[in-house]
């Protein structure tokens, strides 16, 4: 018989990390992972613009912005077994402690699970742009959008059902998500800045990280003089009007 210290699990569930829908047809869902992510990576770049100077060979001066803040991780699922650290509620906990006894042929659909994150890429015409989110982990707030997740199937039952999967989730931050944040004058959407476009760049895109309004890239084809928004060249420099 086994004495000893009991598992902390059991006396204080793990505080698990939530993602919330803050807009939208969904406003308000909360999906809790099933498991922590083992570590979890915020990142940051800055875009270095260089200019031709006046009378001079090559390219002398530089002209700085800053992308927004991403945050990335892996999220772990799996419908083959249960125990102490598995998130959601009581329901869903009942649910995985009754699935671990079934055989393995009749496990649950990892898919299940999966397609809640995974979904939150999708268009909603309601507020004409993919939900804005808010993630919660202990003391991690991040105010953004899922832009990027790609979901890898490991294992299968006997009747080819997947049960277990991993999800590589890349979330941009919006900044005028941020509650009660102290925003940069030069960051704020109120000041005239100046991209460079580079490949993969849409104005639907661009009007996201920098006013945290999809429906924005109007302003920025109009402010461009370009007719056709989805034509954007390589190099191209464009201006980001300031708006109230």
């Amino acid at each position: 018989m086994f004495v000893g210290v009991p598992n902390p699990n059991i006396l204080m569930p793990l505080e698990k990390m939530t993602i919330t829908v803050t807009e939208g047809k969904k406003k308000g869902e909360k999906i809790t992972v099933l498991y922590n992510p083992e570590q979890y990576v915020q990142s940051r770049s800055v875009n270095m613009t260089k200019e031709n100077a006046f009378g001079a060979n090559g390219q002398e001066s530089q002209i700085p912005s800053g992308d927004s803040e991403t945050l990335s991780f892996t999220l772990f699922f799996d419908t083959m077994s249960a125990g102490a650290e598995v998130g959601g509620d009581e329901i869903e906990r009942t649910v995985f402690a009754a699935n671990s006894l079934l055989p393995s042929a009749a496990k649950m659909d990892v898919r299940k699970y999966t397609k809640k994150i995974y979904n939150l890429m999708r268009f909603d015409a309601s507020i004409h742009s993919i939900p804005p989110l808010k993630l919660e982990w202990a003391s991690l707030q991040f105010y953004g959008y899922l832009a990027q997740c790609t979901q890898t199937f490991t294992k299968f039952s006997e009747m080819g059902t997947p049960v277990r999967a991993t999800m590589e989730c890349v979330f941009h931050q919006v900044t005028n998500l941020l509650k009660d944040a102290e925003m940069d004058p030069l960051e704020s959407p109120d000041t005239t800045k100046y991209r460079t476009v580079v490949q993969g760049d849409s104005l639907w895109a661009m009007a996201i990280k920098e006013y945290g309004q999809p429906e924005q890239w109007r302003t920025i084809a109009t402010a461009n003089g370009l007719s056709n928004p989805r034509r954007l060249r390589s190099g191209e420099r464009l201006v980001l009007p300031a708006i109230d």
